[in-house]
Protein backbone atom coordinates (compact mmCIF):
# COMPACT_ATOMS: atom_id res chain seq x y z
CA UNK A 1 0.00 0.00 0.00
CA UNK A 2 3.13 2.47 0.87
CA UNK A 3 4.37 1.93 -2.89
CA UNK A 4 0.98 2.61 -4.04
CA UNK A 5 0.44 5.83 -2.28
CA UNK A 6 4.04 6.77 -3.06
CA UNK A 7 3.07 5.97 -6.86
CA UNK A 8 0.03 7.91 -6.79
CA UNK A 9 2.06 10.81 -5.72
CA UNK A 10 4.47 10.68 -7.93
CA UNK A 11 2.21 10.90 -11.07
CA UNK A 12 0.58 13.85 -9.68
CA UNK A 13 3.72 15.60 -8.77
CA UNK A 14 4.09 14.54 -12.69
CA UNK A 15 0.80 16.54 -13.76
CA UNK A 16 1.49 19.50 -11.83
CA UNK A 17 4.71 19.74 -13.37
CA UNK A 18 3.83 19.57 -16.71
CA UNK A 19 3.44 15.54 -16.91
CA UNK A 20 2.61 15.52 -20.58
CA UNK A 21 6.30 16.22 -21.45
CA UNK A 22 7.68 13.81 -18.77
CA UNK A 23 5.53 11.13 -19.34
CA UNK A 24 4.65 11.31 -23.28
CA UNK A 25 4.37 7.72 -24.82
CA UNK A 26 5.60 8.54 -28.64
CA UNK A 27 2.48 6.44 -29.70
CA UNK A 28 -1.20 6.22 -30.24
CA UNK A 29 -1.02 8.62 -33.67
CA UNK A 30 0.68 11.80 -32.03
CA UNK A 31 -1.85 11.72 -28.85
CA UNK A 32 -4.79 10.25 -29.90
CA UNK A 33 -7.22 9.17 -27.05
CA UNK A 34 -7.12 5.83 -26.24
CA UNK A 35 -9.57 2.82 -24.29
CA UNK A 36 -9.74 -0.64 -23.63
CA UNK A 37 -8.46 -2.50 -21.17
CA UNK A 38 -5.30 -4.11 -20.58
CA UNK A 39 -4.46 -6.86 -18.06
CA UNK A 40 -1.45 -7.72 -16.67
CA UNK A 41 -0.87 -10.90 -13.97
CA UNK A 42 1.90 -12.71 -12.28
CA UNK A 43 5.08 -11.95 -10.11
CA UNK A 44 3.71 -10.10 -6.85
CA UNK A 45 7.67 -9.15 -7.21
CA UNK A 46 7.16 -7.31 -10.53
CA UNK A 47 3.92 -6.34 -9.58
CA UNK A 48 4.98 -2.87 -7.59
CA UNK A 49 6.52 -1.90 -11.10
CA UNK A 50 4.06 -2.32 -13.42
CA UNK A 51 1.40 -0.68 -11.22
CA UNK A 52 4.15 2.00 -11.18
CA UNK A 53 3.70 2.78 -14.66
CA UNK A 54 -0.27 1.43 -14.59
CA UNK A 55 -0.28 5.20 -12.23
CA UNK A 56 1.92 6.74 -14.34
CA UNK A 57 0.50 6.41 -17.75
CA UNK A 58 -3.51 6.54 -16.04
CA UNK A 59 -2.11 10.39 -16.60
CA UNK A 60 -1.41 10.18 -20.46
CA UNK A 61 -4.36 7.52 -21.21
CA UNK A 62 -7.34 7.79 -18.19
CA UNK A 63 -9.61 5.70 -20.76
CA UNK A 64 -7.34 2.56 -20.77
CA UNK A 65 -7.94 0.56 -17.45
CA UNK A 66 -4.58 -1.28 -16.58
CA UNK A 67 -5.00 -3.67 -14.26
CA UNK A 68 -2.28 -5.56 -12.43
CA UNK A 69 -2.99 -9.01 -10.57
CA UNK A 70 -0.32 -11.11 -8.47
CA UNK A 71 -0.88 -15.03 -8.68
CA UNK A 72 2.83 -15.55 -8.94
CA UNK A 73 5.15 -16.24 -11.71
CA UNK A 74 4.12 -19.27 -12.81
CA UNK A 75 0.42 -18.24 -12.52
CA UNK A 76 1.04 -15.37 -14.30
CA UNK A 77 2.28 -17.69 -17.43
CA UNK A 78 -0.77 -20.03 -17.43
CA UNK A 79 -3.32 -17.48 -17.58
CA UNK A 80 -0.84 -15.17 -20.46
CA UNK A 81 -0.39 -18.79 -22.26
CA UNK A 82 -4.14 -19.36 -22.23
CA UNK A 83 -4.85 -16.24 -23.39
CA UNK A 84 -6.20 -14.66 -20.75
CA UNK A 85 -4.03 -11.48 -19.87
CA UNK A 86 -1.93 -9.39 -22.50
CA UNK A 87 1.56 -9.23 -20.10
CA UNK A 88 2.83 -11.47 -17.72
CA UNK A 89 5.13 -10.00 -15.15
CA UNK A 90 7.50 -12.66 -14.77
CA UNK A 91 10.77 -12.17 -11.64
CA UNK A 92 12.56 -15.24 -13.84
CA UNK A 93 12.20 -16.26 -17.30
CA UNK A 94 9.74 -18.47 -19.14
CA UNK A 95 10.08 -22.42 -18.26
CA UNK A 96 10.03 -25.12 -21.54
CA UNK A 97 6.72 -26.64 -20.24
CA UNK A 98 5.11 -22.91 -20.40
CA UNK A 99 6.78 -22.05 -23.41
CA UNK A 100 5.22 -25.46 -25.00
CA UNK A 101 2.01 -24.14 -23.48
CA UNK A 102 2.12 -20.81 -25.28
CA UNK A 103 2.95 -22.62 -28.30
CA UNK A 104 -0.18 -24.59 -28.05
CA UNK A 105 -2.13 -22.10 -28.08
CA UNK A 106 -0.28 -20.27 -30.70
CA UNK A 107 0.81 -17.33 -29.12
CA UNK A 108 4.35 -15.85 -29.63
CA UNK A 109 5.97 -12.86 -26.90
CA UNK A 110 8.25 -10.98 -26.51
CA UNK A 111 10.56 -10.87 -22.89
CA UNK A 112 11.51 -7.93 -21.76
CA UNK A 113 13.99 -6.94 -18.72
CA UNK A 114 12.76 -3.90 -17.16
CA UNK A 115 14.35 -3.78 -13.88
CA UNK A 116 17.67 -5.52 -11.88
CA UNK A 117 16.69 -6.88 -8.81
CA UNK A 118 18.65 -7.95 -5.22
CA UNK A 119 16.67 -10.92 -4.04
CA UNK A 120 16.71 -10.07 -0.23
CA UNK A 121 17.14 -12.39 2.67
CA UNK A 122 15.89 -10.56 5.71
CA UNK A 123 15.69 -11.63 8.95
CA UNK A 124 13.94 -9.50 13.03
CA UNK A 125 15.81 -7.14 13.98
CA UNK A 126 16.00 -8.99 17.09
CA UNK A 127 18.69 -11.21 15.15
CA UNK A 128 21.39 -9.06 15.77
CA UNK A 129 23.96 -11.44 16.20
CA UNK A 130 25.21 -11.97 12.72
CA UNK A 131 25.27 -9.43 9.77
CA UNK A 132 26.38 -12.07 6.92
CA UNK A 133 25.85 -15.42 6.36
CA UNK A 134 27.23 -17.80 3.36
CA UNK A 135 25.44 -19.85 0.57
CA UNK A 136 26.36 -22.84 2.32
CA UNK A 137 25.02 -21.83 5.27
CA UNK A 138 21.27 -20.82 3.39
CA UNK A 139 21.39 -24.01 1.91
CA UNK A 140 22.22 -25.55 5.09
CA UNK A 141 18.71 -23.21 6.19
CA UNK A 142 16.73 -24.17 2.76
CA UNK A 143 18.12 -27.04 1.43
CA UNK A 144 14.97 -30.01 0.50
CA UNK A 145 16.98 -32.29 3.64
CA UNK A 146 17.10 -29.67 6.07
CA UNK A 147 16.28 -30.07 9.94
CA UNK A 148 17.55 -26.36 11.30
CA UNK A 149 15.35 -25.54 13.65
CA UNK A 150 17.58 -22.60 15.53
CA UNK A 151 19.71 -20.70 14.96
CA UNK A 152 22.29 -22.23 17.13
CA UNK A 153 22.69 -24.81 14.56
CA UNK A 154 23.34 -23.04 11.71
CA UNK A 155 26.54 -21.84 13.95
CA UNK A 156 27.55 -22.97 17.46
CA UNK A 157 28.31 -19.54 18.59
CA UNK A 158 25.13 -17.83 17.45
CA UNK A 159 22.31 -18.15 20.17
CA UNK A 160 19.16 -20.89 20.99
CA UNK A 161 16.65 -19.05 19.03
CA UNK A 162 14.28 -20.74 17.20
CA UNK A 163 14.43 -19.89 13.86
CA UNK A 164 11.11 -19.51 11.84
CA UNK A 165 11.39 -19.22 7.80
CA UNK A 166 9.26 -17.31 5.10
CA UNK A 167 9.23 -17.50 1.95
CA UNK A 168 7.97 -17.62 -1.45
CA UNK A 169 5.37 -19.84 -2.84
CA UNK A 170 6.58 -22.84 -5.09
CA UNK A 171 4.44 -20.39 -8.12
CA UNK A 172 6.40 -17.87 -7.27
CA UNK A 173 9.62 -16.95 -9.56
CA UNK A 174 11.44 -15.92 -6.43
CA UNK A 175 10.95 -19.15 -5.17
CA UNK A 176 12.23 -20.99 -8.38
CA UNK A 177 14.79 -18.65 -8.51
CA UNK A 178 16.10 -19.16 -5.09
CA UNK A 179 16.02 -22.64 -4.67
CA UNK A 180 17.86 -22.68 -8.12
CA UNK A 181 20.83 -20.55 -6.78
CA UNK A 182 21.30 -21.29 -3.10
CA UNK A 183 19.86 -25.63 -2.99
CA UNK A 184 21.31 -25.85 -6.51
CA UNK A 185 18.56 -27.52 -8.24
CA UNK A 186 15.10 -25.10 -9.22
CA UNK A 187 12.23 -25.94 -6.52
CA UNK A 188 14.22 -28.22 -3.81
CA UNK A 189 13.17 -26.55 -0.45
CA UNK A 190 12.45 -28.03 2.70
CA UNK A 191 8.93 -27.66 2.88
CA UNK A 192 8.28 -26.66 6.70
CA UNK A 193 8.48 -22.97 6.34
CA UNK A 194 5.98 -20.60 5.73
CA UNK A 195 4.75 -20.37 2.17
CA UNK A 196 3.37 -17.46 0.09
CA UNK A 197 2.96 -15.76 -3.32
CA UNK A 198 1.98 -12.66 -1.49
CA UNK A 199 5.33 -11.00 0.07
CA UNK A 200 3.65 -8.84 2.33
CA UNK A 201 2.91 -12.34 4.29
CA UNK A 202 6.64 -12.80 4.69
CA UNK A 203 7.40 -9.26 5.94
CA UNK A 204 4.51 -9.61 8.60
CA UNK A 205 5.63 -13.20 9.49
CA UNK A 206 9.43 -11.95 9.86
CA UNK A 207 8.48 -8.68 11.34
CA UNK A 208 6.37 -11.03 14.06
CA UNK A 209 8.80 -13.53 15.41
CA UNK A 210 11.93 -12.49 16.95
CA UNK A 211 14.11 -15.01 15.33
CA UNK A 212 12.60 -14.78 11.66
CA UNK A 213 14.29 -15.29 8.06
CA UNK A 214 12.58 -14.37 5.02
CA UNK A 215 13.45 -13.92 1.30
CA UNK A 216 12.03 -11.42 -0.83
CA UNK A 217 12.66 -9.08 -3.64
CA UNK A 218 14.43 -5.81 -2.90
CA UNK A 219 11.71 -3.11 -3.15
CA UNK A 220 9.87 -4.79 -0.41
CA UNK A 221 12.87 -4.46 2.00
CA UNK A 222 13.77 -1.35 1.27
CA UNK A 223 9.52 -0.51 1.67
CA UNK A 224 10.25 -1.95 5.10
CA UNK A 225 13.72 -1.35 6.55
CA UNK A 226 12.22 0.17 9.05
CA UNK A 227 11.48 -2.82 10.60
CA UNK A 228 13.49 -5.51 8.83
CA UNK A 229 17.22 -6.09 8.41
CA UNK A 230 18.46 -7.25 5.29
CA UNK A 231 21.65 -9.88 5.67
CA UNK A 232 24.86 -9.42 3.44
CA UNK A 233 25.75 -12.54 1.54
CA UNK A 234 28.92 -14.28 1.17
CA UNK A 235 29.73 -16.23 -2.11
CA UNK A 236 32.98 -16.68 -1.46
CA UNK A 237 34.72 -13.10 -2.48
CA UNK A 238 33.27 -12.10 0.77
CA UNK A 239 30.20 -9.98 2.33
CA UNK A 240 28.30 -7.87 0.10
CA UNK A 241 24.89 -6.33 1.24
CA UNK A 242 22.03 -6.01 -1.45
CA UNK A 243 21.85 -2.68 -3.19
CA UNK A 244 21.76 -1.16 -6.67
CA UNK A 245 25.35 -0.85 -7.36
CA UNK A 246 25.84 -4.27 -6.05
CA UNK A 247 22.73 -5.72 -7.87
CA UNK A 248 23.92 -3.95 -11.49
CA UNK A 249 27.71 -4.85 -11.44
CA UNK A 250 26.75 -8.62 -10.52
CA UNK A 251 28.99 -8.39 -6.79
CA UNK A 252 25.83 -9.65 -4.52
CA UNK A 253 25.91 -12.75 -5.90
CA UNK A 254 24.16 -15.47 -6.78
CA UNK A 255 20.83 -13.24 -5.68
CA UNK A 256 20.90 -10.32 -8.04
CA UNK A 257 18.28 -11.07 -10.87
CA UNK A 258 16.70 -9.32 -13.66
CA UNK A 259 12.81 -8.81 -13.85
CA UNK A 260 10.89 -9.08 -17.08
CA UNK A 261 7.24 -8.30 -18.70
CA UNK A 262 6.51 -10.71 -21.31
CA UNK A 263 4.18 -9.08 -23.81
CA UNK A 264 1.94 -11.67 -26.54
CA UNK A 265 1.36 -10.98 -30.46
CA UNK A 266 -2.16 -10.96 -30.03
CA UNK A 267 -2.24 -8.13 -27.40
CA UNK A 268 0.09 -6.38 -29.20
CA UNK A 269 -2.08 -6.28 -32.08
CA UNK A 270 -4.25 -3.47 -29.95
CA UNK A 271 -3.13 0.09 -29.76
CA UNK A 272 -3.68 0.48 -25.91
CA UNK A 273 -1.86 -2.57 -25.29
CA UNK A 274 1.29 -1.31 -27.54
CA UNK A 275 0.96 2.17 -26.43
CA UNK A 276 0.93 1.74 -22.36
CA UNK A 277 4.09 -1.14 -23.01
CA UNK A 278 5.71 2.06 -24.97
CA UNK A 279 4.91 3.83 -22.51
CA UNK A 280 6.34 1.43 -20.09
CA UNK A 281 9.56 1.50 -21.74
CA UNK A 282 10.02 4.89 -22.76
CA UNK A 283 9.88 6.05 -18.78
CA UNK A 284 11.76 2.71 -17.48
CA UNK A 285 13.78 4.91 -16.03
CA UNK A 286 11.36 6.75 -13.76
CA UNK A 287 8.62 3.81 -13.33
CA UNK A 288 11.79 1.67 -11.60
CA UNK A 289 13.15 4.71 -9.69
CA UNK A 290 9.53 5.35 -8.33
CA UNK A 291 8.68 1.62 -7.56
CA UNK A 292 12.37 1.54 -5.90
CA UNK A 293 13.81 -1.15 -7.83
CA UNK A 294 17.29 -1.67 -9.81
CA UNK A 295 17.74 0.38 -13.01
CA UNK A 296 18.52 -1.11 -15.91
CA UNK A 297 22.22 -0.79 -17.60
CA UNK A 298 22.50 1.35 -20.60
CA UNK A 299 22.96 -1.59 -22.40
CA UNK A 300 19.82 -3.30 -21.29
CA UNK A 301 17.80 -0.63 -22.22
CA UNK A 302 18.70 -0.72 -25.72
CA UNK A 303 17.85 -4.55 -25.79
CA UNK A 304 14.52 -3.39 -24.12
CA UNK A 305 13.74 -0.87 -26.81
CA UNK A 306 14.70 -3.43 -29.88
CA UNK A 307 12.81 -6.32 -28.28
CA UNK A 308 9.86 -4.36 -28.27
CA UNK A 309 10.68 -3.09 -31.93
CA UNK A 310 10.90 -6.67 -32.67
CA UNK A 311 7.44 -7.85 -31.95
CA UNK A 312 5.52 -4.83 -32.70
CA UNK A 313 7.58 -3.17 -36.11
Amino acid sequence: MSALAAVSAFALALTSCGGEDAGSSGSGDGGEELSGDVGVDGSSTVAPLSSAAAALYAEEQPQVNVTVGTSGTGGGFEKFCNGETDISDASRPIKDEEIAACEANSISYAELIVANDALTVVVNPAVDFVDCLTVEQLNAIWGPDSTIANWSEVDPSFPDLPLDLYGAGTDSGTFDYFTDVINGEEGASRTDYTPSEDDNTTVQGVVGSDGAMGYFGFTYFEENADSLKALEIDNGDGCVAPSVETAQDGSYAPLSRPLFIYLSDKAAERPEVTDFVNFYIENIDDIVTEAQYVPLTEEQKSTLAEEFEALTG
